[in-house]
């Protein structure tokens, strides 16, 4: 039995934990939005379908290139939030998404990347981006893969053993994790994690939307190969945004426009060799606002 056959006998539970703006507990709320969850969550459902197209793909020309570590990495790639259900909108919007994307879409869509010329994808870890990925590869997926650690990865040997089986490029600390250790000023603990990656052979990446944690793990000299550098700290303490907003703090998270300036300030800082994947520049489609828009 194929890795890939073994998985899809798997069950995998819905785990928002990518998506700050969706609680476990909000998830439970609604018997239909429960239901979709576990659709899109369940990876017998997530075959394909008869009807999930999976066109043959013939790669394009290549995007400009950029020098990755030893790679060469176009300077566009795709990510997966809208993939598997991580809206950063609303627990019934990311049901939605994650009970849609198929594992036939999710590879029509990834053999659609090769067509335009991309050679990279990014994704957070979990089973069905492991039942997925292997598939796209058994087929012959020419992708590379960067991948996201799940938050809770940093407290489980054993997760780190099973995501280096996709073969992954790199490998980053999720930005869950790097805030709880900043906000518990117990940061250095990441030094731990970011050593067990680089013994893994895959390149040491660090996620942070906190501009200060890139600046604090630049100063300090740290292991790290590459930074996901999100342009929106919209996961600060609640107390930061009161004082910010004086006082009242909107339902849900918070984009403010003043924060992209201050993330790319840090990132023009950082030592040439090592580069930072920007996320988040279009704010969870918060700046695309209609047809003809895009993000700066």
């Amino acid at each position: 039995m194929s890795e890939f056959c073994r998985l899809r006998a798997a069950w995998s539970r819905p785990d928002p934990a990518d998506d700050p703006g969706i609680e476990r507990r909000d998830l439970l709320k609604g018997a239909g939005t429960v239901a979709a969850w576990l659709t899109a969550a369940n990876p017998v459902a997530a075959q394909p379908a008869p009807s999930d197209p999976v066109p043959e793909a013939k790669p394009g020309p290549l995007l400009p290139l950029i020098p990755f570590g030893k790679h060469r990495l176009t300077r566009l790639i795709a990510g997966a939030n809208p993939i598997y259900g991580y809206s950063h909108f609303n627990y019934v919007f990311s049901a939605h998404m994650g009970e849609y994307h198929t594992t036939g879409r999710v590879i029509s869509f990834l053999k659609q990347l090769e067509r335009a010329g991309l050679n990279t994808w990014q994704a957070s870890w979990s089973e069905r981006l492991e039942i997925d990925w292997l598939r796209y590869k058994e087929l012959g997926g020419k992708l590379e893969l960067l991948l996201l650690s799940r938050p809770t990865f940093n407290d489980e040997p054993e997760m780190l053993k099973r995501a280096i089986k996709l073969k992954p490029m790199g490998i980053a600390q999720h930005g869950g994790s790097t805030k709880r250790l900043w906000d518990a000023g117990q940061f250095d603990r990441a030094l731990d994690y970011l050593k067990r990656i680089r013994d893994t052979g895959a390149m040491v990446g660090l996620s942070c939307h906190n501009p200060r944690a890139v600046e604090y793990a630049e100063e300090k000299g740290w292991d790290a190969d590459y930074y996901m550098t999100s342009l929106y700290y919209m996961i600060r303490p609640r107390e930061e945004f009161e004082k910010l907003l004086g006082g009242h703090v909107p339902l849900g998270e918070i984009y403010l426009p003043a924060d992209p300036p201050k993330m790319m300030a840090t990132i023009r800082q950082t030592k040439k060799n090592v580069p930072c994947l920007q996320i988040a520049r279009g704010g969870a489609h918060r700046k695309l606002a209609g047809p003809g828009t895009r993000a700066d």
